[in-house]
C-alpha cells in the first residue's frame, strides 16, 4: 500500500496551534517536562533497579518474589509511559541529551529506540488507524482490529482471549517483532530508513545487554525454573499494561478507521482532524491513572501535540475541547477507565462478528 495523503490543511489546525502557543506564552511555561516529571522519573527508575537487585541477588521467598516480579512489570510499563515515551518524542526535557537518555530506557528493557521511532513516532502518529499502514492495528491473523481486515472464525472469540494475547506483547516485542522489522527492513508495509553504524551498534549491543541482565544473570543466580516463572510474571504484567493503555486510545467503538480514496489515495480529513476522529481519551480526571500512564489517557492531546510533555495535557485539553465545539468535531472521551475498557471489548466483539 502506498503512503496516503491528507486533505489540504484548513483553518482548524492553524488556529489550534496558535491558541496553544498563546497559552504557553501567557503562563510562561516551557512545553517540555517539569521538575515533578523528573522526580517521578527518578522514583520509577530507582524502584525498578531496587526490585531487580532484590530479586536477583537477595532471593526473596517464592510468593513475595512473584509479587515483586509483577510489580516490576508494572513499574517497567510506567517507565515506558512516563520516561521513555516523552523522551522519544523530545518532550521530556529541553536537553537533547536528556531526551535521548530517557528514550534509551527502552533499549535497556529489551526494545529498540530506532524501531520505536519508526513504528510509533513516524508511522502511527501520522497514519493513525489507517489499515495497511498503522502497524498498531495489525495483529493479524490473531485479531481483527478494523472492518477492512479479513475476518476468521477465531475472531468471534477475540473479545474473550485478547487478555491473554495482550499479556504476550512485551515478550513478543523484544524477542520476535524487533527482529522481524530489522531483517525485513519494513514495519508492516512501510520500509524503514537505512540504519547507520551507530543504529546497528545500539540495536545489537542493547539486545545483548538485555539478554545478559534479564536472562543469563538471573538464570545463573536463581536457576532456570525460578527465572522462567519470574520473567513470565514480569513480562505478562508489562505486556498487558502496555497493550491495554495504547489500545484504549484508538480501538474503541467511537474511533474512526479512515481509508484513503481508491483513486486519489487521499484521506478525507486534514491531519489534525484525522487525529481527533481516530483517538479517544479516558479517565482524564483521575489523577492516579494520569500519573501512572504518563498522561496517555489524554491521547487526543498527545496525538495533536506529541512534542508537548504530557504534564501539560490537562491544561491544553480545555483549549482542544473548545476548538472541537466551535468546529463541530466530535471529541471522544470516556469519563472512567472501565467505560473505555467496556467500549474496547464491545469493539472487539463487533469486529469479530460483523
Amino acid at each position: 500500500m502506498s503512503v496516503p495523503k491528507f486533505a489540504a490543511s484548513r483553518s482548524f489546525h492553524t488556529e489550534l496551534k496558535r491558541r496553544i502557543n498563546d497559552y504557553f506564552e501567557e503562563v510562561g511555561k516551557s512545553t517540555t517536562g517539569t521538575s515533578s516529571l523528573f522526580v517521578k522519573a527518578v522514583v520509577l527508575l530507582v524502584a525498578f533497579v531496587f526490585l531487580y537487585v532484590h530479586l536477583v541477588f537477595f532471593t526473596p521467598p517464592v510468593l513475595l518474589a512473584v509479587l515483586e516480579c509483577m510489580l516490576m512489570g508494572g513499574v517497567g510499563a510506567a517507565i515506558g509511559f512516563n520516561v521513555m515515551h516523552d523522551g522519544a518524542h523530545g518532550s521530556f526535557s529541553k536537553s537533547k541529551f536528556v531526551n535521548s537518555f530517557a528514550a534509551f530506557t527502552l533499549n535497556v528493557m529489551g526494545g529498540n529506540s530506532f524501531m520505536w521511532n519508526m513504528k510509533h513516532n513516524l508511522i502511527h502518529h501520522m497514519y493513525t488507524n489507517v489499515d495497511g499502514v498503522d502497524d498498531d492495528i495489525d495483529v493479524q491473523p490473531w485479531m481483527r482490529m478494523s472492518s477492512t481486515q479479513p475476518r476468521h472464525k477465531l475472531h468471534r472469540f477475540q473479545h474473550l482471549y485478547f487478555w491473554f494475547l495482550y499479556s504476550l506483547l512485551y515478550i513478543a516485542w523484544i524477542f520476535v517483532m524487533d527482529y522481524q522489522k530489522y531483517f525485513k527492513g519494513k514495519i508492516g508495509s512501510m520500509p524503514i530508513k537505512k540504519m547507520s553504524f551507530s543504529d546497528q551498534s545500539v540495536f545489537w549491543g542493547f539486545k545483548v545487554l538485555h539478554l545478559l541482565l534479564f536472562i543469563v544473570l538471573p538464570i545463573y543466580m536463581l536457576g532456570f525454573v525460578s527465572w522462567m516463572v519470574g520473567f513470565l510474571a514480569f513480562g505478562s504484567v508489562a505486556g498487558f499494561t502496555l497493550s491495554l493503555v495504547f489500545q484504549l486510545a484508538h480501538t474503541v467503538e467511537h474511533a474512526a478507521f479512515p481509508m484513503p480514496h481508491e483513486i486519489t489515495n487521499k484521506l478525507e480529513d486534514e491531519w489534525a482532524i484525522h487525529q481527533i476522529k481516530t483517538t479517544a481519551n479516558f479517565a482524564t480526571h483521575n489523577k492516579v491513572i494520569s500519573w501512572l500512564v504518563g498522561g496517555l489517557n489524554f491521547q487526543v492531546e498527545h496525538h495533536l501535540f506529541p512534542k508537548i510533555s504530557h504534564v501539560h495535557y490537562p491544561a491544553i485539553s480545555k483549549i482542544v475541547k473548545q476548538m472541537c465545539e466551535e468546529f463541530n468535531i466530535e471529541y471522544h472521551e470516556y469519563p472512567k477507565m472501565r467505560y473505555a475498557v467496556a467500549s474496547h471489548v464491545s469493539f472487539l466483539r463487533q469486529m469479530g462478528r460483523a
